[in-house]
């Protein structure tokens, strides 16, 4: 069977990024063919500039999640470590058909680099291939809201609160996953309760209050509002954030401690903030629940 390999870091399996799966796809059509997702671990900067890594969007089960979805059949993840590195972009070439023998096209993004010192670029790809019969697609920017998407910008976003943006540039809404453990039971003693979901990305996303989801293990998404931080009106001195859940409408029993669920971030409603005390506090979180309400069509 031939293949068809897409390269990329794929953070984030955003909008440019489904564009490269959507040419490898096509290309297998055409010949009844494999689409291979070839994908680096870790991060390259983590090599490069071990000082100043970048803070990834997605983890890895995210990530593979959505290339599978963008049309991956396999997903490869290459070590990438001082050997890949010293990779010359003259062997790259021959080192992807040794790596895949039935390598028929590849596809990367215009952007694309690689090679020792990153000597390569999408064009010597190109020409590279041709003269070792392959072909290779260059996908052009794809742009969103008027933006060119890219991991970084969506990155930007989700630090600035910007969710709508971010969630438009990766295509489906940006998500956290967790076990859900038992709180202090400050929100059942307003009559807020809560899934409370200790959640560490990497990249943290802008601490406050958001209109969003929360996918039970049987995969049924309840209406939920969102608050993502450190709690100042009940934590004092709190080191480590934390991601609560109160659902709006359950169609259901909600999920218990222990349960696996994910959490969908829809849209952000206001940034964190202390308030007096819980009276205070509850207002608010009236307020919030109805503005949620209403984005989310159930007022």
């Amino acid at each position: 069977m031939r293949l068809h390999v897409a390269i990329g870091v794929f953070d984030g399996v955003h909008a440019g990024h489904r564009a490269v799966l959507a040419s490898a796809v096509a290309a297998a059509n055409q010949d009844d063919g494999k689409v291979i997702a070839l994908t680096f671990e870790p991060h390259p900067s983590r090599i490069i500039r071990p000082q100043n890594p970048v803070l990834l969007i997605l983890n890895r089960k995210q990530k593979d999640a959505r290339l599978l979805e963008a049309g991956a059949d396999e997903i490869v993840h290459q070590a990438f470590d001082a050997e890949h590195r010293a990779i010359t972009a003259e062997a790259y070439i021959p080192w992807l058909k040794e790596r895949f023998p039935k390598l028929a096209s590849l596809h990367v993004g215009d952007n694309f680099c690689y090679g020792q010192g990153r000597k390569g670029d999408a064009a010597k790809l190109a020409t590279d291939s041709h003269s070792q019969n392959l072909s290779a697609k260059i996908i052009p920017p794809v742009k969103t809201c008027g933006e060119i998407t890219s991991s970084s910008r969506i990155r930007e976003a989700l630090v600035a609160g910007e969710l709508e943006l971010a969630n438009s540039m990766l295509v489906r809404p940006y998500e956290a996953e967790g076990v859900i453990e038992n709180g202090r039971k400050v929100g059942r003693s307003i009559g807020f309760p809560t899934l409370n979901l200790p959640w560490k990305p990497e990249l943290v996303p802008c601490y406050g209050v958001y209109a969003g989801e929360v996918v039970t293990p049987e995969g049924i998404a309840e209406p939920s509002v969102l608050n993502w931080g450190v709690r100042p009106t009940v934590e004092a001195n709190a080191s480590e954030p934390l991601l609560e859940a109160h659902v709006l409408r359950s169609s259901g029993m909600l999920p218990a401690p222990g349960s696996n669920i994910r959490v969908r971030w829809l849209k952000r409603i206001r940034s964190e903030q202390r308030f007096e005390n819980l009276d205070k506090l509850r207002q608010q979180i009236e307020v919030d629940c109805l503005t949620a309400r209403k984005f989310l069509g159930l007022a």
